[in-house]
């Protein structure tokens, strides 16, 4: 069986074919298209027609679709209020337009959030593959979460913040975003040396030679440990999954996250980071 799915990124539209009737979820065909942030819906729509006609999905089919909040996933409607992206679909029945404009009528469309999607879709076919309670974590521009149980992401529940996001959660009187992520690391850096670095050039003077470049992302990679701790502990997790454009410092990460974690699970770094999503989708739109 071959699922369709779209995966929404920040600057881009990617569509896939996924098979589900292999040992685990494969993506079998897949395209990139640029979305940008201040698009317009009739664009926005348009792109993901264009991404549908590449796929020549028949009628009659479920879709997956990948896409970042704020959203009402059941409604797929748009929530995009003052968060810098997507406005024009605040409001806006992204799943009427795009089941409008398909040639033939589908069967279920399907939304899932971003990360939700890459925490099913490691535990499918990825690091998180073998075990029943994964937290997974996309670290960038801030941190994305899923909590994954059996394959299936909660949004409630002990051990899962509101929401089931980890941008809730706090550490050390703020939101966790304003330690651990990009501008965070990059702001905190600049503050101590003057430099304006990007964090994997940052990661790079960690790996050469001990001084404030390592101090500063001990700190950050240390303070993610302890305010997921209580999550992690009351979650009874038993794997943390990274992905994200940071988690590829994760030589540099898993020590201190350790530490600030300080429980007995197993941290591991995305196997399939950019398929992940796209599995993640199909997971979740064929279990519907």
């Amino acid at each position: 069986m071959i699922v369709p799915v779209l995966e929404i990124g920040g600057s881009h539209l990617m569509a896939a074919a996924v098979r589900m009737d292999g040992p685990v979820p494969k993506v079998v065909r897949q395209r990139r298209w640029p979305v940008e942030p201040d698009t317009t819906a009739d664009a926005f729509i348009a792109t993901m027609l264009n991404a549908a006609a590449w796929l020549e999905v028949p009628g009659g089919v479920d879709w997956g679709v990948a896409i970042p909040g704020p959203f009402d996933y059941d409604a797929g409607v748009g929530r995009f209020e003052g968060v810098g992206k997507f406005e024009a679909l605040n409001g806006f029945d992204v799943r009427a337009a795009f089941t409008a404009g398909l040639p033939e009528p589908p069967g279920q469309v399907v939304f899932l959030n971003d990360a939700d999607s890459f925490g099913v879709g490691e535990c499918a076919a990825g690091a998180g593959r073998g075990f029943r309670r994964v937290i997974g974590l996309t670290l960038g521009t801030g941190v994305g979460s899923a909590f994954v149980v059996d394959g299936v992401p909660l949004s409630e529940g002990p051990g899962v913040p509101p929401e089931g996001e980890a941008h809730f959660v706090l550490w050390g009187g703020a939101e966790l975003e304003e330690t651990m992520s990009r501008r965070a690391i990059r702001r905190a850096y600049r503050e101590r040396t003057g430099q304006d670095l990007d964090v994997h050039e940052i990661a790079a003077l960690a790996r050469s030679a001990p001084g404030v470049a390592a101090e500063v992302l001990e700190r950050a990679f240390r303070a993610l440990g302890e305010a997921m701790a209580p999550y992690a502990r009351d979650f009874d997790a038993e794997a943390m999954i990274l992905g994200g454009s940071i988690a590829g410092s994760f030589d540099l990460i898993e020590a201190p996250l350790r530490k600030g974690l300080d429980r007995d699970l197993v941290l591991r770094q995305a196997l399939d980071p950019e398929h992940a999503p796209l599995i993640g989708a199909a997971v979740h739109a064929s279990a519907r």
